[in-house]
Order: C-alpha cells, then structure tokens, then sequence
C-alpha cells in the first residue's frame, strides 16, 4: 500500500479527493474481481466482490458529495496514478475456486490495510481539519472491519467450502 504523496502537505480538499480515489480504487479492484468469477446464483465469492465493490462506490460518492458540498467544481489535484493498493485488495488475492469464506477474508485484508493506511498516516498530518478527516475515516475502517466479521458469522457451513470448477468450462482468472 503506498502513496507518492507528502500527507503532511494535504489540504482538506486534497485528503477527501484522495480518501475517494481510495475507495475508487478499491470499487474497480473488486469489480475486475467479480467479473471474473460471475455469479452463480447463491451467496458466492462473485457475489460478495460485486457488494463489495457497490460499498466502495456508495462511500466514495459520499466523499464526494461531503466535497463538492465544502469545495464546489474546484479541479482535483489528485488521480488515481497518485496511490496504489492502499484499500484495494491485492490483485493476485482472488482465485479461482476460492469459498465464500475465503472472499470475506480478502476484504477484511483489503479493509485492515485502510485502517492501516490512515493510523500510519496520522502522526504526520499537522492540518487539524484533515487530521480529523483521517481519523474519522480510520475509524470507519474498522467499522467495516466489525460488519464483515458480524456477516462471516452469519454464513453457513457450506460459505467455507472451496468451489469445484471444470477446467473446460471455468474462465481464467
């Protein structure tokens, strides 16, 4: 997970536009996920990377309201080029065959890391504005961390077993 940003330089502006890329980068790393496993027709690992990948989309749309609402049209002076894998699961963490199960544990990874990200980034953030941004968003993290553990437990038996797939007829992840 990483950065190519001084944080101790971020404006409040510049920490929402980079909390949102975050979570974009996080909706397309589980979106390219769910596409490649598809869905087939219970609760599956395609299934949780889609609703994943729909929360990552709905909180980085709620940073850009709570932007536009502070900043209006001003241009963003951060893209995507500016992270790499600070929410996102990694990429080679899907495979094929994978449980239900196994799906939960790469977003709870996948959301450790962004608790990680924030808790590590806080000590050098002298803005109070965005110290208070990162700290509120570190903390969501690990509200989210609480709600996939709360939904694992709910699964049933079956959630943990690893998909049989037919090599012919399975796409290559």
């Amino acid at each position: 997970m990483s950065t190519r940003l001084d944080l101790s330089k971020l404006s409040l502006m510049d920490a929402l536009d980079l909390a949102k890329l975050i979570e974009m980068e996080a909706c397309h790393r589980y979106q390219m996920f769910a596409s490649q496993f598809g869905h087939t027709g219970g609760y599956d690992a395609g299934a949780f990377f889609a609703s994943m990948a729909e929360n990552e989309a709905k909180h980085g749309q709620e940073l850009e309201a709570r932007r536009k609402a502070l900043f209006g049209d001003a241009p963003a002076r951060l893209t995507l080029d500016d992270l790499f894998d600070v929410e996102a699961p990694d990429m080679g963490e899907a495979r094929r065959g994978m449980s239900t199960v196994q799906a939960f544990e790469v977003g709870l990874a996948a959301e450790k890391k962004a608790y990680d990200f924030y808790d590590m980034a806080l000590p050098g953030i002298t803005d109070p504005e965005v110290r208070e941004l990162f700290t509120e968003l570190r903390d969501e993290e690990t509200e989210h961390v609480e709600m996939l553990r709360e939904a694992m437990a709910k699964l049933p038996p079956s959630a943990g077993v690893e998909v049989e797939f037919d090599v012919d007829e399975t796409p290559y992840l």
